[in-house]
């Protein structure tokens, strides 16, 4: 008897955060940023957790980022993600005061270092949505 592969989880976009996920598409990484008090939140959220205000808009991300962390998966959160192993994943702080986690791509955790410089960049998956990945800066 032969199992079928579980497809990948993917993300849910939202009219919520269609600005965030359209921005991808475009290459562009957009952050919600508080319409009140201008606190700049990622991923994004109904509510700012500074003031509590309800209003948001959004500002492009520089596309620079510094590694902050790292870590090495040798095992799947979820089957389908077995034929990847193993892969790295990266917390990058970003200059406008976020974090963010995405896959490093053309690069292994050796070259990894806190502080160092990293970029932004985009790959569509196989349902059609682009998500962030990050590359070394310079590389």
């Amino acid at each position: 008897m032969s199992q079928t592969m579980p497809g990948k989880p993917m993300p849910d976009p939202s009219p919520e955060t269609r600005p965030y996920w359209d921005g991808l598409a475009e290459g562009r990484l957009m952050l919600q940023r508080c319409a009140e008090c201008g606190r700049i939140r990622h991923y994004p959220q109904p509510m700012c957790p500074s003031c509590h205000s309800m209003a948001a808009d959004w500002v492009e991300a520089s596309g620079e980022a510094t590694v902050h962390s790292w870590t090495v998966a040798h095992h799947p959160f979820h089957a389908a993600f077995r034929a990847e192993l193993p892969y790295v994943l990266v917390t990058a702080d970003l200059p406008e005061g976020v974090r963010l986690l995405a896959q490093l791509r053309d690069a292994t955790a050796e070259a990894l270092r806190p502080g160092r410089k990293l970029r932004i960049g985009f790959e569509a998956n196989e349902a059609g949505l682009t998500l962030p990945v990050l590359r070394l800066a310079g590389a």
